[in-house]
């Protein structure tokens, strides 16, 4: 999986690379083709959003569906944060629609 990151008119914290390409590579235990991944970080200027300052959008273009999800908060990792557990909720669907549902259980079997 490729991951990129754009910052406008942001400073990340040094980190901030690690930790998302660390949250982004958990996701690949479901079994949903992602080729790549944009997170983009933008700040407002404007000190009135002061809790909603920092904006992160998170896209993901591949062979399955596209993704995207947005979140805004006070720092940018809190953002990234929310956004991941969105992503994370719809990867979860996809990888739900895909199981076999007609597989037979040794609690739950089939009459004849």
């Amino acid at each position: 999986m490729k991951i990129v990151i754009h910052a406008r008119h942001a400073d990340l914290a040094e980190d901030f690379s690690e930790i998302v390409k660390e949250k982004l590579n958990s996701l690949e235990r479901f079994s949903v083709l992602i080729e790549r991944v944009e997170v983009e970080v933008l700040h407002e200027a404007n000190p009135r959003q002061g809790k909603h300052a920092h904006h992160v959008v998170i896209t993901t273009h591949g062979a399955g569906p596209l993704m995207r999800a947005e979140a805004a908060s006070f720092n940018d990792l809190a953002a990234f944060d929310e956004a991941i557990t969105s992503i994370e909720l719809q990867i979860r669907k996809i990888h739900e629609k895909s199981k076999s549902k007609d597989r037979d259980s040794l609690r739950f079997k089939k009459p004849g």
